[in-house]
């Protein structure tokens, strides 16, 4: 009698173990830029604050940077299932889906975002261009910025080589400039060698990466808002529960709640670039007013050429 109460025990164990189980999923997350990055090393918290609050209903598992996989291919990582949820950056998946470099052009905050409807409107192309889910922005408040080693006395990069990625694609080319394209963690040896003479990048960052070191000017005023996010597989998405939703929303929200602390860093990392020795090259009021209104009218000009739907959906709602 004994034997088969303590088999039924055994059972009705396994059962509940198998439940219980059957009710957390863990998921495989990515991230674009190097572990050292800011952006990770923001997220690494969260992480850890989603697995211990999430037992038993949600867990993340970070597998790393672009040793993982490479910068450029973590978009179709997602796309296609290889992995659940990447941190990144629109600019890094345009092969993918191509309105994903519109982002950059939002100059409301994510939580207004959420409130007017352009969170949804670029979650629902993200769905249907993407196979994704957009699920929350964790960066705001990051100008972009020209770095060059050579002097302008004007917004003109005639005879300048610049690194680029497609976020400043069309605006270094309408400056003149003869761009080139490479993964961030190859932008140190082609500044020390020559094969660059600058580079666009947000104004945090430069020092994670050593870029400090070959960098001596920083054009100002910045332009666009650089946008890091984090994005799900569709799929994937789909497939968690309610409850799990709910939970993983939660948390989102909460992600983005900590954004304030980019102000504060853009103001930390300009400090620490002049400290560096990297100067400042301004411009009078009339040319960076036309500087800046400049890189949003070609923006927006190459994102109506390349979804105008899109962009003309975007544009209502990502202005002030």
């Amino acid at each position: 009698m004994q034997s088969t109460l303590f088999k039924t025990a055994a059972l009705l164990l396994a059962a509940f173990c198998t439940a219980a189980s059957a009710q957390e999923v863990t998921l495989r997350l990515v991230s674009a830029f190097a572990e050292n990055a800011i952006y990770v090393q923001r997220l690494q918290p969260w992480i850890q604050k989603v697995n211990a609050e999430g037992k038993g209903v949600l867990q993340l598992n970070f597998i790393g940077g672009p040793k993982a996989i490479p910068t450029f291919e973590v978009g179709n990582a997602v796309k296609t299932g290889v992995v659940d949820m990447a941190l990144s950056t629109g600019a890094f998946y345009t092969n993918v889906m191509p309105e994903a470099d519109f982002l950059k052009l939002t100059q409301i905050p994510v939580a207004e975002q959420r409130k007017n409807g352009a969170f949804e409107a670029i979650s629902k192309v993200w769905n249907e261009k993407g196979n994704m889910q957009y699920l929350g922005r964790m960066v705001e408040n990051q100008p972009f910025h020209i770095y060059t080693n050579k002097k302008i006395d004007k917004p003109d990069l005639t005879g300048l080589k610049i690194r680029i990625t497609p976020v400043y694609r069309d605006f270094f080319q309408a400056l003149n400039a003869s761009v080139i394209t490479t993964p961030p963690g190859e932008v140190y040896t082609a500044l020390d060698r020559g094969v660059v003479d600058g580079y666009g990048w947000p104004i945090g960052g430069i020092f994670d990466l050593n870029w400090h070191e070959k960098t001596k000017f920083r054009v100002d005023p910045g332009f666009y808002d650089a946008e890091v996010s984090l994005i799900m597989n569709l799929p994937a998405y789909k497939k968690l529960t309610d409850a799990q939703r709910a939970y993983l929303e939660k948390q989102l929200l909460a992600l983005e709640a900590e954004n304030t602390f980019w102000t504060r860093y853009a103001k930390d990392e300009t400090a620490r670039q002049e400290k560096a020795g990297i100067q400042t090259i301004s411009f009078d009021e009339a040319t960076a007013k036309g500087f800046r209104e400049k890189a949003y009218e070609v923006a927006w000009a190459g994102a109506s050429k390349q979804n105008p739907e899109v962009a003309a959906r975007f544009k209502a709602l990502f202005g002030k």
